[in-house]
C-alpha cells in the first residue's frame, strides 16, 4: 500500500501526456498550477513532469467545475481536505512516537511481555 502511495507520488509524466489524460489544454494546466491546484516537479532539463495524484487531482478540478463549482470553492475544499489529511497525519505520528516510548524502548509489549 505504501508502494503504491510513493508509486502514484513519482512525477514521470510530460505534459503532453497529461493534456490526453486530462482533456486540459497546457494553458489550463499550468493556470492550475499558478492557482496552487497541483504543484508538478521540474527535471533537469526544467520540464514540468506530472505524477499519477497531479492527474487525478486535475481530472478532478474538470469534474468540479463541470458540476458548477468556482474555482475559489474548489480551492477551498482542498484546503479544507488538505488541513484535515495533515492533522490526521499529526494525529498517527504522535500516537506511534507515543507507543514507541512506552513500549518500544522499555522492551515490554502491551501484553506485559518482554521481547529483549
Amino acid at each position: 500500500m505504501a508502494d503504491d502511495d510513493l508509486l502514484r507520488r513519482r512525477a514521470v509524466l510530460p505534459i503532453g501526456t497529461v493534456m490526453n489524460l486530462t482533456t486540459l489544454t497546457a494553458r489550463q494546466i499550468r493556470y492550475f498550477e499558478e492557482q496552487g491546484l497541483v504543484k508538478p516537479l521540474r527535471n533537469a532539463g526544467n520540464h514540468r513532469m506530472y505524477s499519477l495524484n497531479d492527474v487525478d487531482s486535475l481530472i478532478g478540478i474538470v469534474n468540479e467545475r463541470r458540476s458548477g463549482m468556482s474555482l475559489a470553492d474548489i480551492k477551498r475544499v482542498r484546503q479544507h481536505q488538505r488541513q484535515q489529511t495533515s492533522d490526521a497525519a499529526a494525529r498517527r505520528a504522535l500516537r506511534d512516537e507515543l507507543f514507541n516510548q512506552r513500549f518500544g524502548q522499555s522492551g515490554s509489549s502491551p501484553y506485559g511481555q518482554n521481547f529483549h
